[in-house]
């Protein structure tokens, strides 16, 4: 396809792009705008505003403060959008015979050796780069996100180790919405806007749980069999996100209160019908951590996990069906809190340096380490079964 070389932006203007409306960045002479990410920076919006305008190759390396993944350059990379000429360009393109050699940028060769020779050459890029599609600036296009993908995935052929490194290697759709994922009849299915989920699910719990104080002596027994549904809940939501949806880990360690045990058991099969069902399940969530609409579980899968929930709470509360009611209605509250809580660690401003930090540590677990840090309304699971991830809250830095 044709492509058309990125422009040129004086440092001026760069700078003067810093706000929440249009915010870029740099690094050496390429400028990125990353205005859509500012909301959802794993460090906070304030800590990318701060350094809007300016160049941010040194913070994304800096270990201390946070060293950035792969992933994180794969996303920046497709938000180029031109190239800043820096004074000392700018300089020797005036007094320059051929100014037309080195600006715009990259400079043809003759360019390049002018700025050498005045020792700007260190403000230039060493590669031409254009316009491209969504998916051009990856080492390696593992899908098509203009493409259905679950049946992309089906027919890739690939292997479980190679599936595995590819899927938490996380992308960023540049497209309108989310990306297709069956392109049929079965799309609208596959999506569930955050709100659904309270919607949906609040008035049976509010329902299940009026049946079940009529049917309990007090009030205090009630509530405290409803907290306990609740309680559990965390422990479910722990299990889930471990023992199902990261079926694919390899557990070489567990931990509890002092008690290891070692394994190497890998569960999830290397074939096309398993690797299929891990990306339609959670894959697809690490594949594209910032899809809006496929944060939240689909009523009609969350129907087919809490059946048998239901049925493990009236087999353990056997003796009251009142009881198992209380707490199987507060173990469905705790999980809407769940699903309202991970879409909004992702997608909107949090109120309190608790849920910052949650942010911090949930986003690690997406681009750092998913092999650990489970838990998504708290760590405290994590902390229990040794699986919890260090903190790493990046604290502001005045940028020079």
């Amino acid at each position: 396809m044709p492509s058309q070389t990125l422009p040129n932006f004086t440092s001026n203007e760069v700078d003067a792009n810093k706000t929440n409306e249009r915010c870029w960045v740099t690094i050496g002479s390429k400028v990125y705008d990353v205005t859509d990410f500012v909301d959802a920076h794993p460090g906070g919006e304030d800590l990318i505003l701060q350094y809007g305008g300016k160049d941010v190759g040194a913070i994304m390396q800096n270990e201390i403060k946070h060293l950035h993944s792969k992933s994180a350059y794969g996303i920046l990379a497709k938000k180029l959008i031109g190239f800043v000429a820096a004074d000392p360009v700018l300089q020797t393109a005036v007094a320059s015979g051929r100014p037309q050699d080195i600006l715009p940028l990259p400079p043809n060769q003759a360019g390049a050796q002018e700025l050498r020779m005045n020792g700007a050459a260190e403000h230039v890029p060493t590669e031409r780069a254009y316009e491209t599609t969504s998916m051009a600036s990856e080492e390696h296009v593992f899908l098509n996100l203009d493409e259905p993908l679950l049946m992309q995935v089906w027919n890739s052929g690939i292997s479980k180790d190679d599936y595995l490194k590819e899927v938490h290697r996380a992308r960023d759709y540049n497209g309108d919405g989310s990306a297709p994922l069956f392109g049929n009849f079965l799309e609208p299915l596959s999506k569930t806007a955050w709100y659904v989920v309270p919607i949906v699910w609040l008035p049976w719990v509010s329902f299940g749980s009026w049946l079940a104080y009529g049917g309990i002596p007090s009030t205090v027994q009630f509530a405290a069999y409803w907290i306990t549904g609740l309680c559990l809940w965390s422990l479910v939501e722990y299990g889930l996100h471990r023992g199902l949806f990261h079926i694919d880990k390899c557990v070489s360690s567990f931990s509890f209160h002092g008690l290891s045990l070692s394994a190497t058991s890998r569960y999830l099969p290397d074939n096309r019908v398993g690797i299929t069902a891990h990306f339609l399940l959670h894959g697809i969530h690490h594949f594209l951590p910032m899809d809006k609409y496929r944060l939240v579980m689909p009523p009609t899968l969350f129907v087919v996990l809490a059946a048998p929930f239901w049925k493990l709470a009236h087999t353990v509360f056997y003796w009251d069906w009142y009881v198992a009611t209380a707490v199987f209605c507060g173990g469905i509250f705790g999980y809407v809190c769940y699903d309202c809580t991970h879409y909004f660690l992702h997608h909107k401003k949090l109120p309190t340096a608790y849920h910052r930090a949650l942010r911090s540590y949930h986003f690690d677990h997406h681009y750092k380490d998913s092999g650990n840090g489970f838990g998504v309304t708290s760590r405290f699971w994590d902390r229990v079964f040794g699986t919890e991830l260090p903190m790493s809250v990046p604290k502001p830095i005045k940028a020079s």
